[in-house]
């Protein structure tokens, strides 16, 4: 039987599942963005493509998350089987990986992230401690079927290919990478035909009867997407809040008036 976890439980219940990048490999910062939200943070993204995060953090900071009950999902930096399976090996429940161009390339993420016969994923999850009691064989018979594999659609060609990706069985959820998106489509974002992929990644996905996930960079931001009907959402980065919210009290320190103006990134 598969095992609960938080974003999970919350894919189930048809909750809007709200999360937020983690890009400073710190579990204090997660611990202390987590504590006060009390449960409604579902999961955060342990960024170790464009974060500063690599193999090494991933054990402490899948735990510090859990433990604050959210879900760890961990970024690697390419859809590399060697990466998965560190990821994996670390507790992680569910990997995401940028570029998912083709079919190809979702099954052979599905292939990388699955133990046999299913998939290929080496066996030692000795540290894969981030959900409570579950160990052994319980994780060895379940982790199949319990933790998520979601690709990143942030090209023309993912979007061009995305009905056949998202059909994928064994991918979970569509990523919508925004800024990547209009970059490799040459596109204005935020513009008609950036739009107009994000409504079709959106389209696909549940289409196939699966999740659909977005990038967003503050609160208002993510309420428009929550009400186009995203399933998981990315509320902001813990860098955006460190930076807005030291620019905001220093100007109101100095008397000045602040716009809440949406950011270029990160």
């Amino acid at each position: 039987m598969p095992f609960d976890t938080p974003l999970k439980t919350a894919f189930q219940k048809q909750d809007t599942a709200y999360g937020f990048w983690l890009t400073i490999p710190s579990a204090g910062v997660a611990k202390t963005i987590l504590r006060p939200s009390r449960g409604q943070f579902k999961w955060v993204l342990i960024d170790a493509e464009h974060g500063l995060i690599n193999d090494t953090h991933y054990y402490e900071l899948v735990n510090a998350v859990a433990s604050e009950g959210a879900s760890p999902i961990i970024r690697v930096p390419w859809g590399e089987e060697w990466m998965l399976k560190r990821a994996l090996d670390a507790g992680a429940q569910g990997i995401v990986t940028p570029m998912c161009h083709s079919e190809e390339d979702a099954k052979k993420i599905v292939k990388y992230s699955k133990y046999p016969p299913t998939g290929t994923r080496g066996y030692g999850p000795m540290f894969a401690h981030s959900v409570p009691g579950v160990f052994g064989a319980e994780y060895d018979d379940n982790a199949n079927d319990s933790l998520l594999v979601i690709v990143q659609i942030e090209s023309r060609q993912g979007v061009e290919s995305v009905e056949k990706i998202a059909a994928v069985d064994g991918i979970d959820v569509l990523f919508i990478g925004p800024f990547d998106l209009a970059k490799q489509m040459g596109v204005q974002r935020g513009g008609e035909e950036h739009e107009a992929a994000i409504q079709r990644t959106l389209k696909a996905a549940h289409s196939s009867g699966k999740k659909a996930a977005i990038f967003c960079t503050n609160g208002e931001d993510a309420n428009n997407r929550r009400e186009q009907g995203f399933d998981m959402i990315s509320v902001i980065t813990d860098v955006g809040v460190l930076a807005e919210g030291m620019l905001r009290e220093l100007g109101v320190a100095k008397g000045q008036t602040q716009e809440n103006k949406p950011r270029e990134g990160y």
